[in-house]
C-alpha cells in the first residue's frame, strides 16, 4: 500500500474513533491498540465478493436493494420505466441485480465518487488497517476451524469455548470459474487490481482461472 494510502485509512480510523470516544480517543486506541488482543479473519478477495452478491443482492433485502441494487439496475439494467421501489416487488417482477452489474459497479470510478465502498465488498486493507494494526493473529476463513482453535488457544479460553462450525452452504473458492465465466476478462483483471492489495498481504494465490478463463459466448448484460 502506498503512504498516501496508508495515512488515508489512517485518518479514517482516527475519525471513527473520535466520533465514539472524542478528545480522548487518541489516547484509548493508543492503550487499546498495545493492551488487547487483536485478531482478524479474512476470505479470498474474490470468493469474498461472491458471497457479498449472494447474500445481499441474490436475494430479496430491502435495504441493499434500496441503497444499492436500484442504484446498479438504474445505470447498468436497460430499465425502462419506473424501477420497483421495493426488493419484493422487484423479484416478484423478475427484476433483479445480476453479478456482472455488481461488477461493474465497483468498478465504475463514480461508485466511490459519490460514498465509499460498503463494508461486505470494501477491501480488507482499507476496512481493517493491517498496515496500521499489528494484529495478533490473522486467520482465514478457508481455515476456520483450524485457525478459531487456534486463536482460543491464544486467547487462553479453548477450554471454555468452541467456535461453531461454518454453514454448508459458504461460498467456496471452486465456485469462481462458474461466476465469472460471463464475465470479460478485461474486467476481471481490472477487478483484480482493485483487490490485489487484499490478495498480496494475505498470501491468496493470483486467480489465474479466473484472470486466464474464456468468456462464455452467452455474455450477460452488465
Amino acid at each position: 500500500m502506498g503512504r498516501k494510502q496508508a495515512s488515508a485509512a489512517l485518518d479514517g480510523m482516527l475519525r471513527r474513533f473520535w466520533r465514539h470516544y472524542g478528545s480522548l480517543s487518541r489516547h484509548l486506541m493508543a492503550l487499546k491498540l498495545q493492551h488487547y488482543t487483536k485478531f482478524l479473519f479474512v476470505r479470498d478477495p474474490f470468493v469474498r465478493l461472491i458471497s457479498a452478491f449472494r447474500n445481499k443482492f441474490d436475494r430479496p433485502n430491502e435495504d441493499f436493494y434500496r441503497h444499492f441494487g436500484s442504484v446498479m439496475l438504474r445505470r447498468y439494467g436497460n430499465v425502462t420505466g419506473s424501477l420497483a421501489e421495493t426488493a419484493a416487488e422487484a423479484f416478484a417482477a423478475g427484476i433483479k441485480p445480476t453479478f456482472h452489474q455488481f461488477i461493474t459497479y465497483l468498478l465504475d470510478p463514480e461508485t466511490e465518487r459519490e460514498s465509499i465502498f460498503n463494508e461486505h465488498w470494501r477491501q480488507v486493507y482499507r476496512l481493517c488497517h493491517p498496515c496500521q494494526v499489528k494484529y495478533d493473529f490473522i486467520g482465514r476463513l478457508e481455515d476456520l476451524e483450524t485457525d478459531s482453535e487456534q486463536l482460543l488457544k491464544l486467547l487462553k479460553v479453548d477450554h471454555l469455548l468452541r467456535f461453531p462450525s461454518g454453514p454448508q452452504n459458504r461460498t467456496a473458492a471452486s465456485w469462481e470459474r462458474d461466476w465469472f465465466a460471463e464475465i470479460p476478462i478485461t474486467e476481471r483483471r481490472e477487478l483484480y487490481r482493485l483487490y490485489e492489495p487484499d490478495f498480496e498481504l494475505f498470501s491468496y494465490p493470483i486467480p489465474d482461472s479466473v484472470l486466464h478463463q474464456l468468456q462464455t459466448t452467452s455474455s450477460q448484460t452488465p
